[in-house]
């Protein structure tokens, strides 16, 4: 029986989904953060279960040559990267197999190798930062939470993340203490600012920030904007999220323009879109253009054929298609996606695609009604996946294909799996990196409805 606080020397073979090295110690299985595959290593045990166990690494005894030193400063203090401690290669070898062992064994898929289409760049790729604004040794500051905790560590640079998101992050922080505005205490529920939220159109070169705060105006609004438009000379608006509830939502759910139109726009795939703090948009653009050309790709579209985007949130995927379809359908429950992804259509002059706003099972009764049977269904849920009235609701609209993307490989392979068992044969799967040195992993899956002879 492993004992806690004792040390074990063991050779990890694998990871967890959460990226997680796994070794065995005693029969038992040993999980623990910063490992390599075939590294060596004394383990300390933290803590033991019935059926596992989680250590850390106190020693590597034989290091992987994939072992590299870690090129962030934050790393291993705030709970954003999992893999500075590897070099890219093996990060995306793992990731590829993690889609690969979830589609195996929840899915019960024997599809081969799924390879995995690298990021080009691994640092200054994201487009979207989200800041959460705390005390820090007595003193206001703002950066990422420590891991599993809520306490902030402050930041100055994110090699993840644009210099811009940095920027205004300082320029926040600055005015914060200029000002002495007081900073959020979420066990109080009390103080003004909660977090600071930049979105940056890498192609246009706009930026937004949004102050999202515990009340429905700011002290010193003017100040605010003047000290952040110095820090961004590019900055295009500034907003104000007013959320005054308690719980872990970053944003509220109202908005209030300081200064400037209250969105920004950015090119995805060729085509223009408006994005407020609020839009669904992939944080990396250069892979999320990769991501959609294989998605649609593989939908193997034409003129003759109608789309639907049962997950169309404000028409990226919709309008994409759109370019190689005869028709496209896009189908949110959020009505105000629906009113932005209408925007976009006609801002990109995109006339073969209708929105409507309507949950999947409506979505269904309202194409059948109509006599239109879609072609081609693509989804892209959340991490939760797709419920079972979406996986009925797509069989009843008996598509010749589904083309699932997935930012999750444990769901979509349970989907996958549902969809399986109702007529729709899994042919191929591929992932995508969207998040170089995190844990999550995009991955793409085609189904084909089965023809019985």
């Amino acid at each position: 029986m492993l004992k806690k606080n004792e040390c074990y020397e063991a050779e990890f073979t694998g990871y967890t989904s959460e990226g997680l090295g796994v070794t065995r110690i005693d029969g038992m299985a040993v999980f623990a953060p910063k490992a390599i595959a075939g590294e060596k290593c004394l383990v300390k045990i933290l803590k033991v279960t019935k059926t596992v166990a989680f250590g850390k690494i106190e020693k590597v005894l034989v290091e992987s040559p994939h072992r590299v030193k870690p090129s962030c400063a934050y790393a291993g203090l705030c709970g954003g990267c999992t893999f500075q401690h590897m070099d890219y290669e093996e990060e995306c070898s793992l990731k590829a197999q993690r889609v690969e062992d979830a589609l195996t064994r929840i899915g019960g898929l024997n599809l081969g190798k799924v390879d995995l289409l690298a990021a080009k760049t691994t640092g200054d790729y994201r487009n979207k930062a989200q800041f959460p604004v705390g005390m820090c040794n007595g003193k206001a500051d703002a950066g990422f939470f420590r891991q599993r905790s809520h306490q902030v560590i402050p930041i100055k640079r994110c090699g993840i993340q644009s210099e811009d998101a940095d920027k205004i992050r300082a320029a926040t922080v600055n005015w914060i203490k200029t000002y002495r505005v007081p900073v959020y205490d979420e066990v109080a529920h009390s103080g003004l600012i909660r977090h600071i939220y930049v979105r940056c159109g890498f192609k246009t070169g706009q930026v937004l920030a949004c102050i999202v705060a515990n009340g429905d105006k700011l002290p010193r609004e003017k100040e605010l904007v003047t000290m952040l438009r110095e820090a961004v000379p590019n900055l295009t608006t500034v907003v104000l999220s007013i959320h005054k509830k308690k719980g872990n939502a970053v944003l509220g759910d109202e908005f209030r323009t300081l200064w400037g139109p209250g969105t920004i726009e950015d090119e995805l795939c060729g085509l223009r879109f408006q994005l407020s703090p609020r839009s669904f948009y992939q944080v990396n653009g250069d892979q999320a253009e990769r991501l959609y050309d294989r998605a649609i790709a593989l939908a193997e579209l034409d003129e003759t054929k109608t789309a639907l985007d049962l997950y169309c949130g404000t028409g990226t995927i919709t309008l994409c298609m759109a370019k190689a379809a005869g028709s496209v359908i896009g189908v949110e429950i959020i009505e105000a996606a629906i009113e932005d992804a209408k925007k976009n259509a006609e801002r990109n002059g995109i006339e073969n695609a209708r929105f409507f706003c309507a949950d999947a099972g409506e979505a269904a009764k309202r194409l059948a009604e109509e006599g239109t049977r879609p072609d081609v269904i693509m989804v892209d849920p959340p991490r939760k996946g797709v419920s079972m009235d979406v996986i009925e609701a797509m069989v009843t609209m008996s598509p010749e294909k589904i083309v699932y993307v997935s930012c999750d490989p444990a769901t979509l392979a349970r989907d996958v799996k549902l969809l399986e068992e109702r007529g729709y044969k899994a042919t191929h799967a591929e992932a995508v990196d969207l998040f170089p040195r995190c844990a999550h992993v995009e991955s793409i899956c085609l189904l084909s409805k089965e023809i019985n002879n």
